[in-house]
């Protein structure tokens, strides 16, 4: 049990928290013993997650929501307040909360581009600053980034997006060092296409664009993964767990794919 219940008396916190990888996320951490803050824009799908949760929750941790825009250095200081006030100091960061929108680059205009690095980059750098600084004075910390292959690799039609999350891998590899001896590690997990509603609006948008029958365009996106097939949330949710347990201590500045052996990190 103790083996189990490893992240006990430790407060995580999840964006994107309320549908995914995110709550898949905060379903893994909570049977670990932590106490989760799910954090995300739309409340009622927050409440909504937190309820279908609530049987994960291991006593005496506790589950909250909290509502926030990452791209906003403002609400996010407002959140992270809130969420320490209800359950203390942020042990653990996933920071998870992303969207992919894709053009061809000479039609990507720059609202397309400037969002598409406020809330996969800008939205990370504002929530780890936001955490960073408990962990440090605790001499504790986790903070796992989900990145993306397209942070390993190039994806057309996608390049805001590639760019903004070949920029948080970046931004993983340098706080690790930063952080390599006051007790944080900070990584970054990179799944493939997975069984999610990004997903979901890629396959939709193949279909209205090619005409294609769903299923067609759902094999289109699993073919480039060896293993013919999507990745699962809570694969990803797994992979973020490992990265958080004590016994994790010697992994920092890593970029962990979980895609079938699409991407071979190196």
């Amino acid at each position: 049990m103790a083996a189990q219940l490893a992240l006990q008396g430790r407060h995580a916190l999840v964006t994107g928290g309320g549908r995914g990888i995110g709550a898949a996320i905060a379903r893994r951490l909570l049977a670990h013993g932590a106490s989760v803050t799910l954090l995300g824009r739309d409340a009622a799908t927050l409440a909504a997650t937190a309820d279908a949760l609530a049987d994960a929750v291991v006593p005496p941790a506790t589950l909250g929501t909290v509502s926030a825009d990452v791209a906003s250095a403002d609400s996010v200081a407002t959140a992270f307040a809130a969420a320490a006030a209800r359950a203390g100091r942020i042990d653990i960061l996933v920071n998870n909360a992303g969207q992919a929108r894709s053009a061809p680059f000479l039609k990507t205009d720059l609202a397309l581009w400037q969002g598409m690095l406020e809330v996969n980059l800008t939205g990370t750098f504002l929530c780890t600053q936001a955490a960073l600084p408990g962990m440090l004075e605790n001499g504790w910390g986790r903070i796992v980034n989900v990145a993306s292959t397209a942070g390993l690799a190039g994806y057309g039609y996608v390049s805001a997006y590639c760019a903004a999350k070949h920029g948080v891998i970046g931004l993983t590899r340098a706080l690790a060092l930063e952080t390599a001896r006051g007790g944080v590690t900070v990584n970054a997990v990179c799944p493939g296409y997975t069984e999610t509603d990004i997903v979901r609006d890629a396959v939709a948008n193949i279909v209205r664009k090619t005409g294609r029958g769903e299923a067609e365009a759902r094999a289109e996106l699993a073919k480039g993964n060896p293993q013919g097939r999507l990745v699962q949330p809570e694969e990803v949710a797994d992979a973020v767990a490992w990265l958080c347990q004590p016994t994790a201590g010697a992994i920092t500045g890593q970029a962990v794919p979980v895609a079938g052996g699409e991407v071979m990190a190196g």
